[in-house]
C-alpha cells in the first residue's frame, strides 16, 4: 500500500472559467469538451498512518440514508479498445479463487454495524466482466451477497457483462439465484463497427441472445449504447438505437464515447488507423437518440439512461450519484460510508491473502468535504435533469449561512442564456442540450461552490491574496 500523500489545493478559478460559450449551437459548442464528475471535489486524503483508528470509527456505525453495495469482478477476457478500466486478464482458474475470496470478504463483517445494519436499496455486481465467472461461481456469489447483507425486500440486484456469457442456463441460474436486473454492453449492433472494436460476438448471435433474456421474462434487461464509435454515421447511430428500441428492452443507455488517452483506442486513433467521430458531432447524435427514445414513449430517468417498463429502476446509479452510503467488495472496489471515500486493495493475489486472516483491506481512504451533503443533493438533482433551487438554497442557508442566489445565480443566469437550462420560480430544468452537458455542468457547479465555499463565500473576482 502507498502512503497518502497531500492533495495541492486547485488554483483559483474565476467565474468565466465556468461559463458556457454563448450566440453559438448549445449542443455542439457550449463547452470546449466534455468534462467528468471527478469524486475529488471537496476530498482531502487521511494520512496511512491514521487509517486504521478511522476504519475502526467507520465501521462501528450503523449506517443512515440511503445504502447501495458494489460488487467487483476486476477480470477481462480482452481490453476493450474504448475502455480506461482495465485491469487484469482473465484465466479461468483465477475465478474459483476470486469467488472464494469475495464471499468471504461478505462473510467476515456480516455482524459489525456497518454492514449489518440499514437497509441495503440495490447491489451491483460490476466489473471488468462478471460474467466471466462460472455460472456456479457467479451464482454463489449472488447467494452470499444475499446471506450476508441485510438487503430491503425490494433491492435491485444487478449483473453486468455480456450478452454472448449468457446463456439461457446461466442466465436462469442468476435469476434463480436472485439477480433481477442485467445490464449489458452492447456499444453496437452493427457489424462493421463492433469488428473494429474487436467485438467478437456476430450481430445476429447477440440479437438471438438478447432476444432469449427478454423472453424469460425474468427481470430487467438493460443495454448500453455508444456514439461517436469509428464508422458510426448517424445512420448507423439510429438504426442502433432502432434495433434496441424494437428488442422488448426494459432500459437503454446512450453513452457519448470517451477518448481516455490511455486507452487502444486512443492510441490506434493519435497512429491515425482508426477515427472516431468528432466531438463536435457528439451532439448531434445525442439529440437523435433522445428524440427516437422520446417517439417510442421511453421514459427518461437521468441524461442517460431510458426505461421502457416500470421493472427498470436504475436505482444503483441514481442513489450512488446521489451520496448514498456504498460498501464495496472486492479488489480494487470503491465505497463510501460515514463521510468517507474508500478504496480496497486492487491486486488481486495480495487481495486474497489479506481477506481470510480478516487483515485490513484498505487501498486509499479520504475525508469528503463537509459540504457533501449539498454537494450530492447537486449530483442527484442534475442526473435526472432537475434541480430544485428552494431546497438548495434553504440547505445553504442553514449549514453554511451563504445566499445561494448571490453565490452561485449569475452562473446559472449565464448557463440559461446559453441554452442549457431554464430557471422557473423552484425549479431549474436542463434542456436538452443541458442534457447533453449534464456532466459538464454538474462538475462545473460543484467546482465553483466548492471554492466559493472553502472561501467563505469571498467576492466573485480573484481574491487579491491569489493575484
Amino acid at each position: 500500500m502507498s502512503a497518502s500523500r497531500p492533495m495541492e489545493p486547485r488554483p483559483w478559478k474565476p467565474i468565466e472559467a465556468f461559463h458556457a460559450q454563448e450566440g453559438t449551437d448549445p449542443l455542439a459548442n457550449a463547452f470546449a469538451g466534455r468534462r467528468a464528475v471527478h469524486p475529488f471535489v471537496g476530498l482531502s486524503p487521511v494520512p496511512e498512518s491514521e487509517w486504521s483508528r478511522t476504519w475502526t470509527e467507520m465501521t462501528s456505525a450503523a449506517r443512515s440514508g440511503k445504502s447501495v453495495a458494489y460488487l467487483h469482478i476486476p477480470f477481462c477476457e480482452s481490453h476493450c479498445l474504448f475502455c480506461g478500466f482495465y485491469q487484469n486478464t482473465w484465466h479461468e482458474s483465477a475465478g474459483a479463487v476470486y469467488a472464494e475470496a469475495l464471499v468471504e470478504h461478505l462473510k467476515r463483517d456480516r455482524d459489525r454495524p456497518y454492514q449489518a445494519e440499514g437497509p441495503i436499496q440495490a447491489v451491483y455486481v460490476g466489473g471488468g466482466t462478471p460474467t466471466l465467472l462460472s455460472t456456479r461461481e457467479l451464482a454463489r456469489v449472488i447467494t452470499a451477497a444475499r446471506e450476508h447483507l441485510p438487503l430491503a425486500p425490494d433491492c435491485e440486484i444487478t449483473v453486468e457483462g455480456r450478452a454472448r456469457d449468457l446463456e439461457p442456463d446461466k442466465a436462469q441460474a442468476l435469476f434463480d439465484a436472485g439477480v433481477n436486473r442485467l445490464s449489458i454492453g452492447v456499444q453496437s449492433f452493427d457489424q462493421d463497427v463492433r469488428r473494429r472494436l474487436g467485438r467478437r460476438t456476430e450481430r445476429g448471435t447477440l440479437l438471438r441472445r438478447l432476444e432469449d433474456l427478454v423472453a424469460a421474462d425474468r427481470g430487467a434487461v438493460i443495454v448500453d449504447l455508444i456514439y461517436g464509435l469509428p464508422g458510426q454515421t448517424p445512420e448507423v447511430w439510429e438504426e442502433d438505437v432502432r434495433t434496441a428500441i424494437g428488442l422488448g428492452l426494459d432500459g437503454l443507455d446512450l453513452y457519448a464515447l470517451k477518448l481516455m488517452p490511455q486507452t487502444p483506442l486512443a492510441i490506434a486513433a493519435r497512429a491515425g488507423k482508426l477515427e472516431p467521430a468528432a466531438v463536435e458531432s457528439h451532439g448531434a447524435f445525442y439529440a437523435r437518440g433522445a428524440e427516437l427514445m422520446d417517439e417510442a414513449r421511453w421514459e427518461p430517468l437521468s441524461s442517460s439512461h431510458w426505461r421502457r417498463s416500470t421493472r427498470e429502476r436504475n436505482l444503483y446509479n441514481l442513489e450512488i450519484k446521489a451520496g448514498a452510503q456504498c460498501l464495496a467488495f472486492g479488489a480494487g472496489a470503491g465505497g463510501c460510508l460515514g463521510g468517507h471515500s474508500y478504496r480496497l486493495l486492487a491486486d488481486v493475489a495480495e487481495y486474497a491473502e489479506y481477506v481470510r486472516p480478516g487483515r485490513p483491506l484498505l487501498g486509499g481512504l479520504m475525508r469528503l468535504s463537509p459540504h457533501h451533503g449539498l454537494l450530492d443533493g447537486i449530483k442527484g438533482g442534475l442526473e435526472r435533469g432537475r434541480l430544485d433551487q428552494w431546497a438548495l438554497a434553504d440547505r445553504l442557508a442553514t449549514t453554511t449561512g451563504l445566499d445561494l442566489e448571490q453565490i452561485a445565480g449569475p452562473l446559472l443566469d449565464q448557463w440559461q442564456g446559453a441554452g442549457l437550462l431554464t430557471r422557473d420560480g423552484r425549479w431549474l430544468e436542463l434542456t436538452l442540450a443541458g442534457r447533453f452537458w449534464q456532466v459538464t455542468l454538474t462538475q462545473n457547479l460543484l467546482e465553483w461552490l466548492d471554492q466559493r465555499l472553502r472561501d467563505g463565500a469571498a467576492p466573485v473576482e480573484r481574491p487579491a491574496a491569489l493575484a
